[in-house]
């Protein structure tokens, strides 16, 4: 029962033995260490992720003392080869069987992530309200305009004056155009239950078409992952997108490589809604990254960073995703960038 109670908490709890082995982990510290509670338990905690010698010795002294103890901004190293800063908290206890202490692990990153997210998506919803204003504004005297040069074109007594007219009506197009993709999808999604493996095969498939094979593409997919409520079609788009922006960033790479991963993630905040399972979508691939100064801005619409891009692919994908009551994440270094989908699982 208590253990039940604690994998639904949001706090990271680790019980631990007076020889630092792990007797017990719940389910929202198996999310962050990126490991599975029956594989580790009676573990040492160092074969669970790398401390500092500092936490070990506090770790040991309030085992030994009884008395408990806070820390601030600890670094641990995964043994996935990540790593998390923390604030943790030590409670020691004691009793007929002997002695073991709480270690509460309270994950900095993650909770920075959730106000960065809510932000962004605060903003996102801001400046959509603003573009569709404005593609109003706009798109009622490019009608026009084009109306007007349509009338015109019939009036001209000269045929060579008609390229003229046909220059308005295809730039009024153009422009109209491009206010509908500010615009974003204009369809509602209509979710049904999907294999969301099928929708990742299916933008692979389309990539390995385009690139004759000059790219490697791998994937890595969790098989226990339930069908999830989406609408399949704009979902293709969403990850096509995101893989394009990918392929594009890997022209110059030697060995350009592209993976699509998946996994379940448990006790995820999306927004200020937490969701007790989501599905986790990665494009991994190893570009040179993106540069510092768009990562602050890079779902808004025209932030791109090739002189021949639009900027609106991740801003489309993102109001997809919004739209499905999701998240799109990165992490971006040299040699490798991460774009993670996450998908509420509960119907």
């Amino acid at each position: 029962m208590t253990e039940d109670i604690l994998d639904h908490l949001n706090i990271c709890v680790l019980k631990l033995d007076d020889q630092l082995r792990l007797i017990f982990l719940n389910a929202a510290a198996e999310n962050l260490l990126e490991v599975s509670g029956k594989q580790v338990r009676d573990q040492h905690i160092a074969d669970v992720f790398q401390m500092a010698n500092e936490l070990e010795s506090i770790l040991l002294d309030a085992l030994m003392t009884g008395q408990a103890f806070t820390g601030r901004k600890v670094k641990l190293e995964l043994v996935s080869g990540n790593a998390i800063t923390c604030d943790y908290f030590i409670t020691p206890i004691r009793n007929e069987e002997g002695s073991s202490a709480i270690l509460e692990l309270y994950p900095l990153d993650r909770y920075l992530k959730i106000d960065r997210d809510e932000n962004i998506s605060t903003q996102h919803q801001i400046t959509r309200q603003m573009i569709r204003g404005l593609a109003h504004e706009i798109k009622n005297p490019l009608g026009g305009i084009r109306g007007s040069a349509q009338l015109l074109e019939r009036e001209l007594p000269s045929e060579d004056l008609r390229a003229y007219t046909e220059i308005i009506v295809d730039e009024t197009d153009r422009l109209t155009a491009l206010v509908d993709r500010l615009l974003g999808p204009k369809s509602i999604p209509k979710p049904s239950l999907t294999n969301i493996h099928e929708v990742l095969e299916r933008v692979r498939t389309l990539i390995e078409l385009e690139v004759d094979n000059s790219l490697e593409v791998n994937t890595d997919y969790d098989p226990s992952i339930p069908e999830v409520s989406i609408d399949a079609e704009l979902m293709v788009q969403v990850v096509l997108n995101i893989a394009r922006n990918a392929m594009q960033s890997l022209q110059e790479c030697q060995c350009p490589c592209l993976a699509f991963i998946t996994r379940v993630q448990r006790q995820f905040t999306i927004g200020t809604t937490q969701h007790k399972l989501v599905a986790k979508i990665d494009i991994v691939d190893n570009g040179p990254g993106i540069p510092d100064e768009l990562k602050e801005h890079l779902f808004y619409p025209m932030i791109t960073g090739r002189s021949d891009g639009t900027g609106l692919g991740l801003s489309v994908a993102q109001s997809i995703v919004h739209q499905h009551q999701g998240l799109i994440e990165f992490e971006s270094r040299p040699g490798n960038t991460i774009f993670s989908i996450y998908l509420p699982l509960e119907s």
